[in-house]
């Protein structure tokens, strides 16, 4: 009688002290933004969470976002999570929670880490997409319209020296003509003067006669 009360004794004993093992709170994990907690948009930035123990489930949640949650397991004492091509509706706190394979209970929640994506350029937030096509098609349209431009003159300049070029033939040409046309009338005139004297000596002869 007496060993089976014993006995009954020390199983209790050993059962109580595996419930407090169980329903032990576990200690708050810890949580970092790697390379910073400012970054740029459509940037990269890894958040680790790291614990007390190892072999153990972690889950990165944001606040005020209920639905948020990311969860790995990881052999270590720590879990890395990776968040890529950050938008501004990224931006906020985040934090982690863990259990171990023996606990039933999750962790506390660790120091919200507030994130926070820039444009690059100190303001809040980046550049909207139909903003940066707007801009490139404006400026391709600017340059367009100025190679369009220095085009035109260029061609203008060329007609204007082809024509230039062109006049001193011409005038050439004239000029020769006109010469031809006086050293014609000259020998026209040679040969009427030529023609009276003739007409007079045969004349003078015909007289003599």
């Amino acid at each position: 009688m007496d060993i089976d009360f014993i006995y009954l004794l020390c199983l209790g004993l050993c059962l109580c002290y595996g419930d407090e093992d169980e329903n032990e709170e576990l200690p708050r994990p810890s949580i970092s933004a790697w390379p910073s907690s400012v970054v740029k948009c459509r940037s990269n930035v890894t958040l680790r969470c790291g614990t007390h123990f190892q072999n153990v489930t972690v889950t990165l949640g944001r606040l005020h976002n209920s639905q948020y949650q990311q969860q790995k397991k990881s052999p270590g004492k720590e879990a890395e999570f990776h968040l890529t091509n950050l938008q501004p509706e990224d931006a906020g706190g985040y934090f982690c929670t863990y259990r171990t394979a023996a606990s039933h209970t999750w962790s506390g929640q660790s120091q919200h880490l507030q994130l926070v994506v820039t444009d690059g350029l100190g303001g809040g937030g980046c550049p909207r997409p139909s903003d940066s096509k707007l801009i490139f098609l404006t400026t391709f349209s600017c340059l367009c319209i100025s190679l369009l431009f220095v085009c035109i003159f260029f061609i203008y300049r060329c007609t204007q020296q082809g024509s230039s070029h062109e006049e001193p033939p011409k005038r050439q040409e004239k000029e020769e003509e006109e010469e031809e046309d006086g050293e014609e009338e000259e020998e026209k005139e040679v040969i009427v003067t030529l023609n009276d004297h003739t007409c007079k000596h045969e004349h003078e002869t015909s007289c003599g006669e």
